[in-house]
């Protein structure tokens, strides 16, 4: 009998393909680079403000080419996938108790996707796209 212990070989780099579930965790989490790279933009964004009106104009001129109307939609559609994958894995995270009872998981995230929509109709809102 052999002493030497059986492991298992697993691929460093695809071992998340060979299950649905492992795809939906990875897909998520492989957003938060994007989610990252906007926020760098947003850092960019305020340092061209600091450095004045004439700089930031420059700056808003230059997001306004195909490539970055491109990279900027592909970080929303990834912002979206983060949420929404997020909101649906809350009811797991965030059980919420009454009495001796636990709220189903789709009253939960209803109020997440209500209270979303909420935010975003404000922002619209105080931006003054809606009126």
């Amino acid at each position: 009998m052999s002493r030497i212990p059986y492991i298992r070989q697993i691929s460093k780099t695809t071992w998340y393909f060979k299950n649905a579930r492992y795809l939906r965790y990875m897909s998520r989490e492989i957003t938060c680079l994007f989610i990252g790279a906007f926020g760098l933009l947003m850092v960019c964004t305020l340092e061209r403000l600091s450095e004045g009106q004439l700089a930031y104009e420059s700056f808003l001129a230059s997001l306004r080419g195909p490539w970055s109307t491109f990279w900027l939609l592909l970080i929303f559609i990834f912002a979206v996938h983060n949420s929404t994958s997020w909101f649906n894995v809350t009811p797991k995270a965030l059980p919420v108790q009454i009495g001796e009872e636990f709220l189903q998981g789709k009253y939960i995230i209803l109020a997440h996707y209500a209270l979303w929509a909420l935010v975003s109709l404000v922002v619209l809102f105080m931006s003054g796209v809606m009126q």
